[in-house]
């Protein structure tokens, strides 16, 4: 009986996830422990395994297709096994291919006398992706099998067929396709919204739905930490970033508060006990929140290697899945892109988050009337206002803004 390839949970949290890459397709034999397919959740790429020897026999989900958790992927078996008709949802109807355009049909797995036609898995996939119809083609392969240099050149001989067709239908006009309610243009690309993009957005926009939000933003003279920071770099052998220098502030600043470390679950407020900072880190397909678990209980030094080996595994898709969960406050930077304040959005179950923004230069006067020069930051909090009330999140902010201003607090 043929083994059933199902989408596994890879953490308590997770509901379906991302078909990204089959890397091997069907008729390929595979073994228990082979690589069969790559699948995105909205934290991370993960390669599964075959938990079976046999014949990969059937692709159930396609790439590109949500699956939920235990939901079908596809089967293995013995060669020529018969397997359910399972199959995915039907994708939306694309704009015909040129082969398509001659009245070329998807190729059969059997002649129309039914005999079975020999063809190599390569060929089979090459013959997919590039439209050929192979039920009467003649294979150069060993008893006549069916090798890729087959299906290229039918394809080439049907591209020489089609150039004419492509013309003409080239000088018509072709009215505008629509994507749901929105009208394309010309050049315009439609992508799918999935995987961690597609959680991203889900979760970005429950946060914004649920939770009655307030920001407020502060002016912090950051002139003499920045002087520090070069000192310590220039004298202790260690480059620390201005983030390290932030994360350790507002980590001592939350030890302080403990109030900002609250959760709402229903009728009930959670009381959180441990400092664990969420730092948000931009990947190329989304956002990623590491956590580093009782930031206040850490030295500048163990902060600022933890903060860089978390957001470098972060972009390599090599953290443990326990490595960003558990998070009581969130911490996003846009400093080092110029942003001057900005308005994050929560990242639930916290209470709060902080937004960091660009270290800036401003001209000054002081009690005499001189005119100096000082660099100044401008933090954004924003929080739940069902928790945390404008006073206290007031309290919060001006004790990192301490902190910040007299550098050599932070560090005791």
């Amino acid at each position: 009986m043929a083994f059933e390839i199902k989408m596994p949970q890879l953490g308590l949290t997770m509901e379906e996830g991302t078909v990204a890459q089959w890397l091997k397709q069907e008729g390929d034999t595979v073994a228990k422990g082979d690589v069969l397919l790559e699948i995105t959740t909205d934290k991370l790429t993960s390669e599964i395994e075959s938990e079976a020897d046999g014949v990969l026999l059937k692709i159930v989900a396609k790439e590109g297709e949500d699956v939920p958790v235990k939901g079908l992927l596809g089967y293995i078996g013995e060669a020529g096994e018969t397997v359910g008709d399972a199959a995915p949802a039907a994708a939306p109807a694309l704009a015909p291919a040129p082969a398509e355009v001659l009245g070329a049909a998807p190729a059969p797995a059997a002649k129309a006398d039914g005999s079975r036609i020999r063809i190599s898995p390569l060929a089979r996939k090459t013959a997919a992706k590039l439209r050929v119809d192979y039920q009467n083609l003649a294979g150069s392969g060993p008893s006549g099998r069916i090798v890729q240099k087959d299906i290229l050149a039918a394809a080439e001989a049907a591209k020489q067929q089609v150039a004419p067709v492509a013309e003409a239908l080239a000088e018509t006009p072709v009215p505008a396709a629509k994507s749901g309610e929105l009208e394309l243009m010309d050049g315009d690309e439609v992508v799918k919204l999935a995987g961690m993009r597609k959680v991203v957005a889900e979760r970005m926009a429950k946060s914004a739905r649920e939770i009655p939000t307030v920001t407020q933003n502060v002016k912090i003279d950051v002139t003499k930490l920045v002087a520090f920071r070069k000192q310590i770099n220039e004298t202790s052998g260690q480059k620390f970033s201005m983030n390290d220098f932030i994360l350790k502030a507002v980590a001592n600043a939350l030890r302080a508060n403990p109030h900002i470390l609250v959760s709402i679950d229903g009728n009930q407020i959670i009381k959180r006990a441990h400092v664990n900072l969420g730092m948000a880190v931009a990947l190329d397909d989304g956002l990623i929140v590491p956590v580093i678990r009782d930031a206040d209980k850490l030295s500048l030094s163990q902060i600022s290697a933890t903060a860089k080996d978390l957001a470098v595994r972060a972009r390599e898709n090599k953290l443990a899945m326990d490595e960003y969960k558990g998070s009581t406050f969130t911490i996003s930077n846009l400093g080092m892109f110029g942003v001057e304040t900005f308005n994050p959005i929560i990242n639930q179950p916290d209470a709060g988050i902080l937004g960091v923004c660009a270290v800036q230069d401003e001209l000054d006067m002081d009690d005499e009337g001189k005119i100096f020069k000082k660099q100044v930051m401008r933090i954004s909090f924003t929080f739940d206002h069902r928790l945390i009330d404008g006073a206290v999140a007031a309290k919060f902010e001006l004790a990192i803004k301490e902190l910040l201003e007299d550098p050599m607090r932070i560090l005791l």
